[in-house]
């Protein structure tokens, strides 16, 4: 096991040398120019040119990204050009609201979503099935910036039940941390909760039909065992993998969500970063996502073996 952990952590190299190539270029490339957005609309070019040197950005483009590559392999990701702190200090202090929104979210897609697909695949062709597919493809297409506005509109604005935007951390109340959490936390989970119920739907109407689910049935085994014990477990993989793309994708893209609902997460750090240009945040932070998503779906896939044995003995026979 320890073999294959390491031979799947060396792998992510060539990913995270492609990330950071194309983030420098797109980066660099991009109209706009950090010295003159710091300096503003007055100064003058003989300032603005000051300033570029005192940055480095008056270097050639491949000259500045080997000096931040440099960087980055010594643990350097450099220093916020506005607020003058370490890149890896402002990912982490942005990073708490962003992984709370992202495992409710989760957790109320995974509720959602297993039990509807499950009562779909048992009802297949059925109205209980339409509804549940007709609800997923709506999860699916709905924006999350637009649902979250009328969640706000009706749950914060109408009935007053939540506040309509903002934070507080877990240190001032587990319940007034929530309050924040539940409207953000629906509007990215719906799209979730789509993509899970599709997945789970699917997945088990390959395992119900299979030889041995009929014969635990013929053996007068309970359908709730049938369903829950042998057909769910052996139908997880897909599941799990599908569960885990989704949570990536909620710590990456839960910037327009948060946008809307004042949170200051990952994903308003890079919008203010790219409206001042703030080169060494976006890099570092997008290179440290890309890492958080690459380590998510390592732990998905060792959860594989112990959901399914059968995974263990592929990867002892490797």
């Amino acid at each position: 096991m320890s073999g294959y952990i390491l031979k799947r952590l060396l792998s992510m190299l060539p990913i995270l040398a492609v990330v950071a190539v194309v983030v420098f270029m797109i980066v660099h490339l991009t109209p706009g120019d950090p010295a003159a957005v710091m300096l503003g609309d007055e100064a003058g070019e003989k300032e603005i040119a000051e300033l570029r040197s005192q940055l480095g950005l008056d270097l050639p483009l491949a000259v500045q990204f080997f000096h931040w590559l440099a960087n980055v392999l010594q643990g350097d990701l450099g220093k916020s050009y506005f607020s003058d702190v370490p890149v890896t200090q402002a990912f982490w202090e942005h990073l708490g609201p962003t992984v709370s929104v992202a495992i409710l979210a989760q957790i109320i897609a995974i509720l959602i979503a297993i039990p509807i697909g499950i009562m779909a695949a048992r009802r297949r062709g059925t109205m209980i099935d339409q509804a549940v597919m007709g609800v997923s493809l709506f999860g699916i297409s709905v924006p999350s910036f637009l649902l979250g506005l009328f969640l706000i509109l009706l749950f914060a604005v109408q009935l007053k039940w939540l506040p309509v935007a903002g934070y507080k951390p877990l240190s001032s109340g587990l319940w007034n941390h929530l309050r924040y959490l539940i409207l953000p936390a629906l509007a990215l989970g719906f799209m979730q909760a789509a993509l899970i119920a599709r997945m789970t739907r699917s997945s088990m109407l390959d395992i119900i039909a299979d030889n041995y689910i009929k014969t635990a049935r013929a053996k007068g085994l309970k359908e709730r065992m049938v369903i829950y014990k042998h057909a769910l477990r052996n139908a997880c993989i897909p599941i799990l993998t599908v569960i885990g793309e989704t949570f990536g994708g909620l710590v990456t893209g839960a910037a327009v969500v948060e946008t809307v609902f004042n949170i200051p997460g990952i994903g308003q750090l890079i919008i203010s970063s790219v409206e001042r240009r703030d080169y060494a945040v976006i890099q570092g932070t997008v290179l440290l996502i890309t890492v958080t998503y690459v380590l998510l779906n390592l732990i998905i896939d060792l959860l594989y073996g112990i959901v399914d044995p059968r995974v263990r003995l592929n990867r002892k026979e490797r």
